[in-house]
């Protein structure tokens, strides 16, 4: 009976393979690819090969569950990231030569910049290569200086109708002579054809073929490049050594992508196994960049949760949308604001305020929402200090500030700002000195009060030491569920399968200003990092329900001015952790003036904008008396004080949160 035992749970532990041996099943797309795949398995045994016909159907196998990664260009990498594949981008390659950078080279005596290029004649490297035509094109019809409806005409013959001649390499000469006509040769992308490639393009228009070449920055001699010019986006010109500040678009390194519920570790961990040597030749298998490129040096893990849209970077995303949809349509006059909502509590003020020309999106985060509106799938929201830095990263800029102090809400009052404090229960025992291994309440983790300050001030720029170790338990909403960050949060109060616990959102009862207080004021925590403001508005018969019976003198301040003393609630103005800026609107520059003028419309006729019921502080902070423009650049709004605060808890705290890393990553860098 033990022998027959002993030899099933053998038979078993053969069957089952271990976690750390899980197969990464790779999806190749030619006999080539295999070869080599079937090669670097012997590298690498938790590696399998899978082939299919195309990268769309790589793509499609990885979507339903037959395959895990494949490696794609920039373009591959926008048309993954869309449904139906909903791919994400986890690996890029390291690289030893500079990526492209599209750029539109004219003779530097030429007087004429981007927004007169119709009627001019062009020079192309290649048609649909990336500098002469995917990102250029792409940029001039998403910039609406190519008009193109794509059911109205194929792109070809919108390009014919701009420029009076050119020569596009490739092409169909037969079906568009125009674009066929200042080359010299077959038109083809070959050395049949004078003017193909990026040296070609560049010869075409240095010899007064073309007025104007789409190239690789590369193409042009590093020896001539003073004498030429480039055509800048904004309408600008500079000399061809600027390409790295004037171009129309950087071509991103290949990504490995993957399912969006896929981890990256274990790809990552699968391929690290096998030697650079193998990974990056493809001479043996007798082709060229099998899989990887061949020219590539490494391989970089990407921030976790970047998608297709923080990796392409806007230029390049842009160019590759409107190369699938043609010209974005204009803003209506009368355009809706899509206000992205935290949240169910904000979901519902936002729908019942029915305010003019906005529309309510909800989001699970305010993360999420700084994704939303980058992607144009919303276009403003509130949020702090903390996260008004991590959006302007992402490309956002605040448009409006909220002001708490009526007396300057005429245009050109002081700023708006508030104080940090650290509220403690009277009689507890806590003071500053004695702040170690407490129990603390934050309003969210990354948020400007209840994090960011407090982290900066306690831990300073002591490496070893974070808010997770410096308190024995805590709750800050937007943790690792896991931590002990989270363990006295309250979640919605439900008694099992509370999912809102610890989540940054209103579902979670301990969540913002209110809910940090409140984790406080019922003894969860002994100290609570908030607002200047709170105590006085939820205590003394002030605030909602649960808060009803509180009494101001109840409630002290700490801080580190007086390590081993007390203050009263409102002497603020004296202990305190800083004075820091207060809520802004954020936004995208190409829709600031329309969220300004709907907003300043908004808080003259809707009255409960800066009203919550049920909750505190939904949209807006319940504070708020106005909300006023600012036109200020991140820097100065932020001031280089508070920027220099959130900085150094990046570098002593956890680290950079995972959006930030992936909105300042670099997809196109070199060894160099």
């Amino acid at each position: 009976m033990n022998i027959l035992l002993l030899s099933l749970l053998g038979c078993l532990a053969v069957a089952l393979p271990s976690a750390s041996a899980q197969k990464v099943r790779w999806c190749v797309k030619t006999q080539k690819e295999l070869k080599k795949c079937e090669h670097l398995k012997t590298k690498s045994p938790d590696l399998d090969c899978h082939l299919r016909s195309s990268l769309t159907e790589c793509m499609r196998s990885i979507k339903d569950g037959e395959a895990d990664a494949v490696t794609a260009d920039g373009q591959n990498v926008y048309i993954g990231g869309l449904l139906p594949y909903e791919l994400h981008p986890i690996i890029s390659e390291k690289n030893n030569k500079e990526c492209c950078h599209a750029v539109a080279v004219v003779k530097s005596d030429s007087n004429f910049n981007i927004a007169a290029l119709k009627g001019k004649t062009s020079c192309h490297s290649c048609h649909q290569s990336v500098g002469g035509w995917n990102i250029p094109i792409g940029t001039l019809v998403a910039d609406n200086k190519i008009s193109w409806i794509p059911s109205d005409m194929a792109l070809e013959k919108a390009v014919s109708q701009h420029f009076s001649g050119s020569c596009i390499p490739g092409i169909s000469k037969d079906t568009y002579v125009n674009l066929c006509q200042a080359c010299q040769g077959d038109c083809s992308c070959s050395k049949n054809e004078k003017y193909s490639g990026g040296e070609g393009a560049f010869q075409c228009m240095k010899n007064g073929d073309g007025q104007v070449a789409f190239v690789c920055h590369s193409a042009i001699p590093v020896s001539e490049r003073k004498d030429y010019q480039l055509l800048c986006k904004d309408g600008s010109r500079k000399t061809a050594t600027e390409y790295k500040t004037c171009h129309l678009g950087k071509e991103p390194a290949r990504a490995v992508i993957t399912h969006k519920d896929t981890g990256s570790q274990n790809i990552y961990r699968v391929l690290k196994q096998i030697p650079d040597s193998d990974l990056f030749s493809s001479a043996a298998f007798g082709g060229k960049d099998l899989i990887f490129s061949d020219s590539a040096t490494g391989l970089v893990e990407l921030p976790r949760d970047t998608d297709s849209y923080q990796y392409l970077k806007e230029d390049y995303y842009m160019a590759m949308q409107a190369l699938k949809v043609g010209t974005p349509p204009p803003l209506a006059k009368d355009y809706s604001i899509q206000w992205c909502t935290v949240g169910h509590a904000e979901q519902l003020k936002c729908d019942g305020l029915q305010i003019p020309r906005i529309e309510c999106r909800r989001a699970s985060s305010v993360d999420e929402c700084i994704k939303k509106v980058m992607r144009r799938e919303a276009d403003a929201f509130t949020a702090d200090g903390g996260q008004v830095y991590i959006a302007g990263k992402c490309g956002l800029v605040p448009a409006m500030v909220e002001q708490s102090d009526e007396k300057s809400c005429p245009e050109g009052g002081e700023d708006s700002s508030y104080y940090v404090v650290a509220v403690v229960r009277k009689d507890s025992g806590v003071k500053w000195s004695k702040l170690r291994g407490v129990k603390s309440c934050h309003t969210g983790l990354d948020r400007n009060a209840g994090w960011k300050v407090p982290d900066s001030v306690i831990c300073g720029n002591k490496t070893e030491c974070t808010l997770y170790n410096f308190f024995s338990e805590g709750c800050a909403p937007g943790a690792d569920p896991a931590s002990n960050m989270c363990k006295l949060c309250k979640g919605s109060g439900k008694a099992v399968g509370d999912e809102s616990k610890c989540k940054a959102s209103s579902g979670e009862m301990y969540y913002g200003y209110d809910g940090a207080f409140r984790c406080l004021a019922e003894k969860a925590g002994d100290v609570a990092f908030i607002k200047h403001s709170i105590v006085g508005a939820y205590t003394d018969g002030n605030g909602t329900d649960w808060a009803k019976a509180l009494k101001s003198d109840d409630f002290e301040l700490i801080c580190p001015k007086s390590p081993d003393r007390t203050f009263k609630y409102s002497d603020f103005k004296e202990c305190n952790l800083a004075k820091v800026p207060a809520h802004a609107v954020v936004t995208r520059e190409d829709v600031r003036s329309d969220v300004v003028s709907v907003l300043k419309q908004a808080q003259m006729s809707i009255k409960g904008l800066f009203v919550s019921k049920g909750e505190r502080n939904l949209l807006f902070s319940d504070s708020t008396k106005c909300l006023q423009e600012n036109t200020k650049p991140l820097k100065e709004f932020l001031s280089e004080e508070y920027i220099a605060m959130i900085e150094r808890t990046y570098r002593t705290g956890q680290g950079k949160p995972e959006l930030l890393k992936a909105c300042t990553l670099e997809n196109c860098s070199t060894d160099s």
